[in-house]
């Protein structure tokens, strides 16, 4: 079976390594470098507290594979499995995040529930007004960085042909496969896997099939090195945008920090959102509210960059509604690094086998057609 997989992030690298593992031939095309849209712009959370119930099974199935990502590889990806920690402040986050831990029980997520004294004990320093939190142990972070060019080089190990700063000029389908003109040459495959990120609308509309995406683009930043003490990932639990910051220490010390400020609007071309300095002390304020400490420090850069928003917040993933052979796994909404490596997996046994464990119905391309 020949494969084409269009962009070169996580989910199109792993999706060209696990496609080449279970015997196709692959040739993955990106139009810039291996994971420099949406994965490089990405904050490296690997969490599952939160999200969507119909993406646990697909969280669940990503999580093991983290697990496995550095023998996988052969390469240190800096998973590290150090828990997901979500402070609450008022009693509006503390009765969402019950009543999210009850429903999503049943989906297989448990959620520890730790009172203000437990906060101090365990993760001094963190969020001195918390009146309560929650923690998921098996969650932690990884580096974005590293992991798509990571699953890029284990990929073409197996076989497949990576294909970098190809423009794509245009892609059709006939009796014989699908055919894609690039910058770089033409290619042509049995079967054509779309995980352009924010730029996969595009492609999915030439097959007939729309779909209500918005490119926008987030706001990261990384302080100077502190005494390295805080383990888990940090978030929170509230219903106030202006609050919805987050944060991780780093090995060497470094606090990466995003949230609270308002993703922005980005332009496909040339797809590379800016980060605002303007919004830099509304989000530090934010950060501050779960790490005191954090306000004595310098921030020493920040980014953003392209992620693709579907309406209803959910990916497209699975088999196309209009074309045999064409398959979607792009529009994870900012939320897709802790399930790029089930996302490969997935696809990868959705393509070469015609079905798939874990269930996809959710995210079918189709549901914007069936709800007009």
């Amino acid at each position: 079976m020949d494969v084409i997989v269009l962009g070169g992030g996580l989910m199109g690298t792993a999706s060209a390594y696990f496609l080449a593992r279970r015997g196709a031939r692959v040739t993955l095309i990106e139009r810039n470098r291996i994971g420099t849209g949406a994965t490089v712009a990405s904050f490296g959370n690997i969490r599952r507290t939160g999200r969507h119930l119909s993406q646990l099974p697909l969280a669940h199935r990503s999580l093991k594979l983290w697990g496995e990502a550095e023998r996988m590889l052969g390469r240190n990806v800096e998973f590290r499995a150090t828990g997901h920690i979500r402070l609450i402040f008022d009693e509006g986050g503390l009765a969402d995040m019950r009543a999210y831990a009850d429903t999503a029980r049943p989906w297989g997520l448990e959620l520890e529930e730790l009172t203000p004294r437990e906060i101090r004990v365990r993760f001094p320093g963190l969020g001195p007004e918390a009146i309560a939190a929650s923690f998921s142990p098996q969650d932690g972070s990884g580096n974005p960085r590293l992991i798509a060019p990571a699953f890029a080089e284990a990929a073409r190990g197996l076989g497949a042909e990576i294909i970098e700063e190809a423009e794509v000029e245009s892609v059709s389908r006939d009796n014989s496969g699908f055919h894609v003109a690039t910058s770089k040459g033409a290619f042509a495959a049995e079967c054509l896997l779309n995980t352009a990120g924010a730029w996969g609308a595009r492609i999915a509309a030439q097959f007939g099939e729309d779909v209500p995406l918005e490119a926008r683009g987030p706001q990261m930043g990384v302080t100077e090195p502190l005494p390295h003490r805080i383990l888990p990932v940090v978030g929170i639990w509230t219903r106030d945008k202006e609050y919805g910051a987050y944060l991780r220490q780093v090995e060497r010390g470094n606090i990466v920090f995003g949230g609270a400020a308002e993703r922005v609007p980005v332009d496909l071309e040339p797809g590379h959102a800016r980060a605002d300095p303007m919004r830099l002390p509304l989000q530090l304020r934010a950060v501050a509210r779960l790490l005191p400490a954090i306000a004595k420090v310098a921030v020493i850069r920040t980014w953003s960059g392209c992620e693709g928003y579907v309406r209803d917040m959910l990916p497209v993933m699975g088999c196309s509604a209009t074309t045999p052979g064409l398959f979607y796994a792009f529009g994870f909404c900012g939320h897709g690094f802790q399930l790029g490596p089930g996302v490969g997996d997935a696809m990868a046994e959705l393509i070469t086998t015609g079905r798939c464990e874990t269930p996809l119905d959710d995210f079918r391309i189709d549901r914007f057609s069936r709800a007009a």
